[in-house]
């Protein structure tokens, strides 16, 4: 019988955590502050650690931290108690790459599940067969793997299998990134990625300085590195019948307004294949919420061909979305009709918007009415994180995102 896989998704923070699970996340990964591969993502302080663990727990979901980085001698120390840490405050696993970080962590939590990073580069089922037989629990399979190869891993392996199903690509091998460290003295290997291969290039012959060559013919510069962004929402099928256990979203840097619409899109999919396979289809409204949130153009990576020039960005570098998260709904009064908002970017009345919410459904209005925090009227909430009530056109549930289209 085909398992049900689980969702994963990206928590840069606490807000962002909590946002992808009553979205509908089945878990989330994260990182504290040392020992992950995304230094300047926000992440985890102990106690937040421990707050978060607690509200997913609580949810009956569950959190895998990251210690994937590839460390130095000096990277040890304090690693130890960090990981005795992550077992007192119930992290339900972690994720590692390094061999030394994984004996270590076998001796010292050997109690503890351990998921082997996409960083370890596990590209066959020989190398995903051997980090079972050291006592792993799950392998994060390499992007640079067909779907057709994932499902021969799946023949020859019983350990849990993850895939990543959607977000940034690295320009890299499975995001062992070289060309950080080369430009800017920043280690990715170590959690602070510089994105080098997200920047604008021109090549200059060495006997003309100063003389800049765009590699395609086009004015403005190329991106030679630049990748589309994964999706494999409209193949779910074929991924879920590849017979992995989890999909995983990348993104632990990006908004909670990504993370909140990401992970319903995919919710949603999920469960309606769930429901009634037999007359499963990708509907338009799941696509066109993927394309609400910012991200680059859509690409299917390597799972059903090597990418090409189709599968990168020339000629620009900006990231596109169809709508502007403007407010977070922090309660709603039945009585009264109002919800208490959290501004995130300049609303006034007579504006359309629309509302997305956790379990809800999706609706528009038009904003009539606005009350500052002592009651007074106003027609415009400019202020970041301005407290606000707003008339709403029905029911609201707490943390649903308002937001307005884009303008072009």
């Amino acid at each position: 019988m085909l398992k049900k896989p689980e969702l994963l998704a990206p928590a840069g923070n606490l807000e962002k955590m909590k946002m992808a699970l009553l979205y509908g996340a089945d878990a989330v990964y994260l990182g504290g502050k040392a020992f992950g591969l995304r230094a300047f993502g926000g992440n985890f302080s102990r106690e937040e650690l421990k707050e978060g663990i607690a509200f997913a727990h609580a949810m009956k979901r569950k959190v895998y931290v990251t210690v994937n980085i590839f460390p130095h001698n000096s990277d040890l120390q304090g690693l130890p108690d960090y990981l005795r840490y992550l077992a007192e405050v119930g992290a339900d696993a972690l994720l590692v790459a390094d061999l030394g970080v994984f004996m270590m962590a076998r001796e010292i939590i050997p109690d503890m599940e351990l998921h082997i990073s996409t960083q370890a580069n596990n590209t066959n089922w020989a190398s995903v067969n051997a980090w079972q037989k050291l006592g792993a629990k799950r392998v994060v399979l390499a992007r640079e793997m067909s779907l057709e190869e994932i499902r021969e891993i799946r023949e020859k392996c019983a350990v849990d299998l993850e895939m990543f199903v959607h977000g940034a690509m690295c320009i890299s091998y499975s995001g062992r990134c070289l060309m950080s460290n080369y430009f800017t003295g920043r280690d990715a290997n170590r959690g602070s990625c510089a994105q080098a291969c997200r920047w604008k290039y021109n090549l200059v012959e060495e006997t003309r300085p100063g003389q800049y060559f765009p590699i395609v013919e086009d004015d403005r510069g190329t991106y030679i590195f630049n990748s589309k962004d994964m999706c494999l929402l409209p193949h779910l099928a074929d991924v879920i019948g590849s017979g992995v256990d989890s999909l995983k979203i990348e993104g632990r840097m990006k908004s909670v307004h990504y993370v909140a619409s990401i992970v319903k899109a995919y919710r949603l999919a999920i469960d309606s294949y769930f429901a009634d396979r037999e007359h499963f289809r990708i509907r338009p409204e799941w696509l066109a919420e993927l394309d609400k949130v910012s991200h680059r153009a859509y690409t299917t990576g390597f799972y059903f061909h090597k990418p090409d020039s189709a599968d990168q960005i020339y000629g620009k570098s900006s990231y596109e979305q169809t709508s502007d998260f403007i407010g977070l709904v922090l309660a709603y009064d039945a009585e009264t009709g109002y919800a208490t908002v959290e501004q995130r970017n300049n609303m006034k009345c007579g504006q359309e918007i629309e509302v997305f919410q956790p379990q809800g459904r999706l609706f528009r209005q038009e904003i009539t009415e606005m009350l500052d925090e002592d009651g007074g009227r106003i027609t415009v909430a400019p202020h970041a994180q301005q407290i606000i009530k707003m008339r709403m056109a029905q029911p609201v549930e707490a943390y649903a995102i308002l937001r307005r289209d884009s303008k072009e």
